[in-house]
């Protein structure tokens, strides 16, 4: 086993990996830019090593700096988290040619499983059906007018390399054809240097069901069961939940069957997710991709099946066997995760930025917080703005939306505006609670993502804010447009609570 392991990643998913490795007696080395000194996932590593600079492309995205820090610090191993270098087959071979063991797929599988086409071809291999769509082409070509000349409209548009809904768009009638396929050609070649595009036949009303896999070198694979990830923004998920509500017994094994297929067929090793689009009229799903590296979500599958995922992805990068049987996976009880993001849901998702002011995360029977964040943290416009994940688990779904609702209720945080209030909206609406939701859901429910503030909630929102901030609270109160001076002390209308 391993002694040591550099992280190639920060925030939320390098504090993960960092605890794990913890308790497996492996000494974790940590990475930072400039923005990142003294943040959580760098004060608990072993060991840390700087990468000058701020941006992505600087430090977090450099293959030559992470790989030097590495034989700087005499690694084992490094594990790439999720984005930024994770699914890069480059990165992957650089560290092959470096000696030093990459806690992932290899350069091969991954890049086949990269390129959406490539991996359809896979996926149709392994007899698994997919989505109708063109060949890797680009803004203007001929095959994209004839594609949809054929189809009809509406279309999707979706970059040949990457995820995670970069690249991606909804194309609604001709006339938008070449302008939204330039646009997402220059978002898929900022974000993974590959501008193809492709389009895809348009699956109206779809469940987004992924699969959990584990593979070991011997070819020995399993499935840990489905993640619901319907509820999206902007095609990225906000909120996942383990197991789906859609799913029956039956549809549950041929999904699982299906991607244990892939990933058989992609020869592929280590942790990865198989994902889908769902019918859930007909029943009938469909192949979209394969995500050669541990899933943002994973916590939900964690929770269920009672495994550390990540400990798993390092013993079999370490050559292990897996033991794990597909008899051994029994899930227990439902799981919910929601992603707080350091955004403004009622301003179209717009980023926030800023200082960390009060960060008070709730705690609780089945409650886990991931986070890579703390109170006096700048909040920096230079990644992504995910600040944490909320998972809540019960033996019974019902019990496990009560108590997410609960914890989103108590989780306070000034200084930065996040979309927690969204969060609740969604887990509180009568749709979602049933379990009757699909990809479109916050497009066809526009009141939860309208937002509605009394003037008590106002006024106390301004109270908040000047008490961080300590701010005489008139002051305060101007400063956010209020039309009125604050005349009475806002805390007499608060009660006798005293705030944490």
């Amino acid at each position: 086993m391993f002694s040591k392991v550099l992280v190639a990643n920060r925030g939320e998913i390098a504090v993960r990996i960092n605890q794990t490795l913890h308790a497996m007696g492996i000494m974790p080395v940590a990475v930072y830019s400039d923005p990142d000194a003294g943040t959580p996932h760098v004060l608990m590593a072993e060991q840390a090593v700087a990468l000058p600079g701020s941006t992505a492309e600087e430090t977090y995205l450099s293959i030559s700096k992470l790989v030097q820090a590495a034989r700087d610090c005499g690694v084992d191993a490094i594990h790439p988290g999720y984005g930024f270098l994770s699914e890069n087959p480059e990165f992957a071979r650089a560290c092959r040619d470096a000696h030093i063991t990459f806690i992932g797929p290899t350069p091969e599988s991954m890049a086949a499983l990269g390129d959406k086409l490539h991996s359809k071809d896979i996926a149709l291999a392994a007899g698994v059906p997919v989505v109708p769509s063109t060949p890797a082409c680009l803004p203007g070509d001929p095959v994209a007018v004839e594609f949809a000349d054929r189809w009809g409209f509406p279309l999707m548009v979706k970059a040949a390399a990457g995820g995670g809904g970069r690249g991606m768009r909804q194309v609604n009638r001709q006339a938008d054809l070449g302008g939204d396929m330039e646009t997402a050609s220059r978002e898929a070649q900022a974000a993974f240097g590959d501008g193809r595009m492709f389009l895809e036949r348009y699956v109206a009303n779809p469940r987004h069901v992924e699969i959990q896999v584990l593979a070991d070198g011997s070819g020995h694979t399993i499935h840990l069961g489905e993640r619901e990830c319907s509820i999206q923004r902007r095609h990225q998920k906000i909120i996942e939940e383990t197991p789906s509500p859609a799913l029956t017994p039956e549809l549950r094994r041929r999904m699982g069957d299906a991607a244990i297929a892939v990933a058989r067929e992609a020869g592929y090793v280590n942790a990865g997710t198989v994902e889908f689009l769902l019918d859930p009229r007909s029943g009938e799903f469909y192949f979209l991709e394969m995500n050669a590296r541990l899933q943002v979500e994973h916590p939900v599958t964690e929770a269920v099946v009672g495994l550390d995922m990540v400990e798993w992805q390092i013993r079999i990068a370490g050559g292990e066997p897996l033991t794990l049987q597909q008899e051994d996976i029994q899930p227990r009880g439902h799981a919910i995760e929601c992603r707080i993001y350091a955004e403004d849901p009622y301003r179209d998702f717009v980023p926030s930025t800023g200082t960390l002011l009060r960060w008070r995360p709730p705690s609780g029977p089945g409650l886990r917080l991931d986070s890579g964040v703390s109170e006096g943290q700048e909040v920096s416009i230079y990644y992504d703005s995910m600040l944490a994940k909320l998972v809540a688990w019960s033996p019974e779904r019902d019990l496990a939306l009560r108590r997410m609702e609960a914890a989103l209720s108590q989780f306070l945080v000034l200084g930065v505006v996040t979309n927690i209030p969204l969060l609740r909206a969604v887990v509180g609406h009568a749709q979602f609670q049933q379990g009757e939701y699909d990809t479109g859901f916050l497009e066809w429910n526009p009141a939860v993502t309208s937002p509605f503030i009394s003037g008590d909630s106002r006024m106390m929102a301004r109270a908040l804010a000047a008490w961080a901030s300590r701010q005489p609270v008139g002051q305060a109160s101007q400063q956010a447009g209020s039309d009125r001076p604050v005349s009475a002390n806002p805390w007499q209308s608060a009660g006798q609570r005293r705030l944490p």
